[in-house]
């Protein structure tokens, strides 16, 4: 069992910048944090859950949706076990709750559906008035 824990959520104003922390443990034997692929998901109040952005475990390739491109970069630190979501210039359509997710998966065009994900985060709240 994997277990995924977010950091770093909270009230920002538009414009503004926050970075959000996702911490990998409790990995099973053979299964370091480095070998999996981990993504970033949202769901605003009303709306479905949407793919933001990944980093897979194959020279750490990314991949962005469209409405966040330019604004966020995802990295990870796997020394931490720990993948980071930097958020810049944020916009009030930005508010959700942010998810985390990890997957032995690597193929970047997979990474961007949310049921290729085989752990998930509890979600940390992002809220970006104007």
């Amino acid at each position: 069992q994997v277990q995924l824990v977010e950091s770093g959520g909270g009230l920002v104003q538009a414009g503004g910048s926050l970075r959000l922390s996702c911490v990998a443990s409790g990995r099973t034997s053979g299964r370091t944090f480095s070998s999996y692929s981990m993504g970033w998901f949202r769901q605003a109040p009303g709306k479905e859950r949407e793919f933001v952005a990944t980093i897979n475990w194959i020279g750490g390739s990314t991949y962005y949706a469209d409405s966040v491109k330019g604004r966020f970069t995802i990295s990870r630190d796997n020394a931490k076990n720990t993948v980071y979501l930097q958020m810049n210039s944020l916009k009030p359509e930005d508010t959700a709750v942010y998810y985390c997710a990890a997957t032995m998966k690597w193929q970047l065009v997979l990474l961007r559906n949310s049921h290729e994900y085989e752990y998930w985060g509890q979600g940390t709240q992002v809220t970006v008035s104007s």
